[in-house]
């Protein structure tokens, strides 16, 4: 444990103000994001814990992890995720459903138990600790040199699987989302012929928002909103005898008590 507290001690002043300052910033979103009720806010809190882990990759001199921490997980996988709770739109209510039965208690469980796990396994550790810099592991080749050397030598039968699996995902997936047409695609003037043929369909465009009429013909007054005909609505030389009777109906209809 002593041996633990020195090797932290003895760390460049750029690194511990980097920790001090961001380490509480991190773990304040991470228990922002097991608290929130909100799917959204959750999202947010989760992009504030992975940026503070690209500033602690900054600080330790490995700049590759960074770029990728900020770039494909908190730029591309969390953001999208985001967007999607956006549009598709989550209420909180919705978290209250347990869709399985007994769901929150094994997940309490489960959790409680990963964390003796955790800390067991960090407390065996703390006495044959001995801090290590990145550099003393990359050596003189640089941390992009270092992690493409591993890759491609120690763990390359794990990289092309790992490859393999996600083009085989992606390609299920596309074979999961695609449809046969059974039928060609109709035309414009097919659809406007089935509207034609199906009747009841208005012919003219409908009336623009706030109009109250029920098309477009200028020689159909307008209605006020207390159901009255608007007089200027149409021209002297377009008025038809009784303003048709349509219209009169329709404001006899409004002014009627419910």
């Amino acid at each position: 444990m002593s041996s633990a507290i020195l090797a932290a001690g003895s760390a460049p002043t750029h690194e511990a103000v980097v920790f001090w300052i961001l380490a509480p910033v991190a773990v304040i979103g991470a228990l922002g994001l097991v608290f929130a009720r909100s799917a959204v806010h959750a999202a947010v809190l989760l992009a504030l814990v992975m940026l503070s882990l690209a500033a602690f990759y900054t600080a330790e001199a490995a700049p590759f992890l960074a770029v990728v921490q900020v770039v494909v997980y908190t730029g591309a996988v969390l953001m999208l995720f985001l967007f999607v709770l956006m549009l598709v739109g989550v209420d909180s209510s919705d978290s209250l459903v347990e869709t399985l039965r007994g769901q929150r208690v094994a997940g309490t469980l489960i959790a409680l138990g990963f964390a003796v796990l955790l800390i067991v396994a960090l407390a065996g550790t703390l006495d044959s600790f001995h801090a290590h810099g990145l550099a003393d592991a990359q050596g003189e080749k640089g941390n992009v040199v270092a992690i493409a050397e591993l890759l491609f030598s120690r763990y390359v039968f794990a990289f092309e699987a790992t490859s393999a699996l996600l083009i085989t995902a992606g390609l299920g997936a596309m074979v999961l989302a695609h449809r046969e047409r059974t039928a060609p695609r109709r035309t414009q003037r097919e659809r406007m012929l089935e509207r034609v043929e199906r009747g009841g369909a208005a012919l003219a465009p409908l009336p623009g928002p706030g109009v109250y009429a029920d098309h477009d013909a200028v020689d159909t007054p307008a209605l006020l909103p207390d159901g009255s005909i608007a007089v200027n609505s149409v021209p002297e030389y377009l008025e038809i005898s009784d303003a048709r009777p349509h219209a009169d109906a329709v404001g006899r209809e409004l002014e009627s008590p419910t």
